[in-house]
């Protein structure tokens, strides 16, 4: 290949080498807005299951379209964009969420709620394949530490989306949910405007062969390496799906809290998982993000066995602990993930995200319908053994690269 003149090489190798942060903290103040519209829906359950007589099993139906809806389509979606890249692809996901979002608003019986959260979940679908893909490529390198500024924009807005609802929707009625149709216009303007980075981006990439890194790894390896992570994915959202969906209920059962008194202590988990997420990509770039995954799943189990039989104040201690250990996780899996195939980023992506949705909304799903036939005491006995998943991490193969 001909080298290029000077004025055509440099911005291309700006770009492939540099951290473009103004792109980083766009794409992830976009994630923010997008799962902060995500967040909405759990935190709304105890209005819809109190306004329609809903069951847990219901409850946990609801959750389960939503994220097959997400989880089913984003791995297809990540192989498509991985041959043609769309950079304005996730405005039109966002449209998706928008229709959504009015659609729960006014929603008056269980099949229109189903619905609703169905295209939400379409929506965030389109969406996180090509936003991983961005922050990616934005990173110059810093791959761990970008997937943490991208991952803690969308933990920040599932904090922040619970906080919200309590403080709009909960005083009032379902009706005010309409109200987070002023987020989703906001995220079309945002994601309007990475999407032309990106479309330049990709054409200063189609000027230059940019070098693929590869694993020195056998591909059988690579194949059983995917499915550790994948396993790990299933420890990890099944025993978040238990807070996020059901944390609110267990407080509001266990010591007769108020809806709003429970949402803040799901505020706070939340909250500590973006204090988890961001902490957890640069470690990951420092001491190996083998470590960091096995640490952090593996690491939670002894206080998601101690917290069944605390006190409210030390429930809300070790919800904050057990959010920054478990939380730190997914940045180090998923960069791990994209650095044994980088030539599929937003498969791996779609795969990943689909899947930790998939297994989110199955677990929301089947301990729902546990706790309609148990209780939702139970539920967190049982739960708080799925960290143990996690000592599968330690075989992990240390990465090493060759071109």
């Amino acid at each position: 290949m001909e080298i290029a003149n000077t004025n055509t090489s440099t911005p291309t190798t700006d770009l492939a080498q540099k951290t473009v942060y103004p792109i980083l903290f766009s794409i992830a103040f976009a994630h923010l807005l997008n799962d902060l519209l995500q967040a909405v829906i759990p935190a709304a359950y105890p209005i819809l299951k109190d306004s329609y007589q809903l069951t847990f099993t219901q409850i946990g139906l609801i959750t389960f379209a939503y994220q097959m809806a997400a989880s089913i389509l984003q791995p297809i979606v990540g192989l498509y964009t991985d041959k043609r890249p769309k950079p304005y692809s996730q405005i039109f996901g966002m449209v998706f969420t928008l229709s959504g979002i009015i659609l729960l608003a006014y929603a008056a019986s269980f099949p229109i709620i189903i619905l609703s959260v169905v295209l939400v979940g379409i929506g965030s679908s389109i969406f996180h394949p090509e936003a991983s893909r961005i922050s990616f490529l934005a990173s110059g390198g810093k791959r761990g530490l970008a997937q943490s500024i991208f991952q803690l924009g969308g933990n920040a807005g599932t904090a922040i989306g619970p906080l919200l609802v309590a403080l709009i929707v909960v005083p009032n009625n379902q009706h005010y949910i309409i109200w987070f149709a002023i987020v989703a216009i906001l995220a079309i303007f945002v994601l309007s405007k990475i999407a032309v980075w990106y479309q330049n981006h990709l054409i200063l990439r189609a000027k230059k062969n940019v070098e693929i890194i590869l694993p020195d790894l056998s591909q059988t390896k690579i194949v059983l390496s995917v499915a550790i992570l994948l396993v790990l994915i299933f420890s990890k959202f099944f025993y978040t799906a238990s807070i996020s969906s059901y944390f609110t209920f267990y407080l509001m059962d266990k010591f007769q809290l108020s809806i709003q008194d429970a949402q803040f202590h799901l505020f706070l988990f939340l909250a500590s998982c973006a204090v988890g997420t961001l902490i957890g990509g640069p470690l990951g770039d420092r001491f190996g993000r083998k470590y960091v995954i096995w640490f952090s799943v593996l690491g939670a189990a002894p206080f998601t066995l101690l917290l069944p039989y605390v006190d409210l104040f030390w429930t809300g201690i070790l919800s904050v602990v057990i959010g920054m250990i478990i939380s730190s996780a997914f940045p180090a899996i998923l960069v791990y993930a994209q650095e044994l195939l980088p030539k599929k980023l937003g498969m791996v992506s779609g795969l990943f995200y689909g899947f930790a949705f998939g297994m989110g909304g199955l677990g929301s799903a089947l301990l729902g319908n546990l706790a309609d036939h148990t209780s939702i005491d139970y539920v967190y006995h049982l739960c708080a053994y799925l960290p143990l998943i996690g000592c599968i991490a330690l075989f992990l193969p240390n990465l090493k690269k060759k071109k």
